[in-house]
C-alpha cells in the first residue's frame, strides 16, 4: 500500500504548492493550516537582486525552464500574478492543475494553496532583503484524506520539494549567464 501511495504521489510535492479558489484579503496575511498534519518550513539566501528572484518566482509560465517537474504552465489570467489570478499547469504526474492566487504583496509575498486530489495546500513565501542577499521563506501546509492515510511519506515529500525548489530558485537567480 505505501509504495503504491508513493508512486501515485510521486508528482504531489510540487503539484500542491499552488491553487485555492477565491482571493485573499490583502489587510489580513494569508497564513498556512497550522493545524494540519503535513507542515513544511525552510528558507534560503539567495544573492542576486530582489527584483530578479521575484520576477523569475512570479513567472509561472517560464516555471518549466528552471524546473523540470514542472512540464508546462500557462496563465489564464492577463497581466501580472495578483489575488484571483489563475494559471494551469501540469508537473510529472498530475495534469492541468488551475490554480488561483489568494495574496500578492510584490517583492515581499506571495500565498496560494488549495484542493486537489483530497489535498488541500496552502503554500506562502516571503522575500526580505538582507545585508547578506534576499532571505526567502517558504512554509506549505497539506490537510486531507491522502494526508492522513499515510503522513510521514507525504511529509517527506513535502520537505523534498520545497527544499528542491529553494535550491532550483537560487541557481536560477544567482546564474551569471
Amino acid at each position: 500500500m505505501l509504495t503504491t501511495l508513493l508512486a501515485q504521489t510521486a508528482a504531489l510535492p510540487l503539484a500542491f504548492t499552488i491553487g485555492i479558489s477565491g482571493t485573499g484579503a490583502s489587510h489580513h496575511p494569508v497564513e498556512i493550516d497550522h493545524d494540519a498534519p503535513v507542515i513544511t518550513r525552510d528558507d534560503i539566501v539567495i544573492h542576486a537582486p530582489l527584483h530578479k528572484i521575484w520576477k523569475i518566482q512570479t513567472d509561472v509560465e517560464a516555471w518549466p525552464a528552471w524546473q523540470p517537474e514542472v512540464i508546462e504552465a500557462t496563465k489564464r489570467t492577463p497581466g501580472p500574478l495578483r489575488a484571483g489570478s489563475v494559471f494551469r499547469w501540469s508537473v510529472h504526474g498530475l495534469a492541468d492543475i488551475d490554480s488561483t492566487v489568494r495574496q500578492v504583496v510584490p517583492q515581499r509575498r506571495i500565498a496560494w494553496g488549495g484542493p486537489a486530489q483530497g489535498i488541500t495546500a496552502v503554500h506562502v513565501w516571503t522575500f526580505t532583503q538582507r545585508k547578506d542577499g534576499v532571505h526567502v521563506h517558504t512554509e506549505e501546509s497539506w490537510a486531507g484524506a491522502p494526508v492522513n492515510a499515510d503522513t510521514p511519506a507525504l511529509q517527506q515529500a513535502l520537505d523534498a520539494s520545497l527544499d528542491t525548489w529553494l535550491h532550483r530558485l537560487k541557481a536560477k537567480a544567482e546564474d551569471r549567464a
